[in-house]
């Protein structure tokens, strides 16, 4: 199993995310996002090969791949890389995405 490394661009989605839910709904909500995306992460850092390539660039090193929360529209995109995992961004799949993976 590979660590997952957050960068800060995932790190600021994650937070707006939440604070989202916490304003629109409640702290129980946003607490169950929380919840979805460490699943999301544990289930990456075992099988990060089973993420879709859809939104990947051929000749990458590390083809870009994501995995899609299962209660909320977000999708985490991460590149595999020997030694962890990098998740770069954690985006509303309603959103822009390839405007965002630039």
């Amino acid at each position: 199993m590979k660590p997952c490394v957050l960068t800060s661009r995932a790190e600021s989605d994650l937070e707006q995310a939440f604070t989202y839910y916490f304003d629109v709904a409640n702290l129980v909500v946003a607490e169950r996002f929380r919840d979805e995306v460490d699943a999301a992460l544990r289930h990456i850092a075992q099988h990060p090969g089973t993420g879709s390539t859809r939104y990947a660039r051929h000749g990458d090193a590390a083809p870009l791949r994501f995995w899609t929360l299962n209660r909320f529209p977000f999708a985490i995109f991460y590149t595999e890389h020997s030694d962890h995992i990098a998740v770069l961004r954690v985006l509303h799949q309603s959103s822009d995405l390839p405007r965002h993976l630039t």
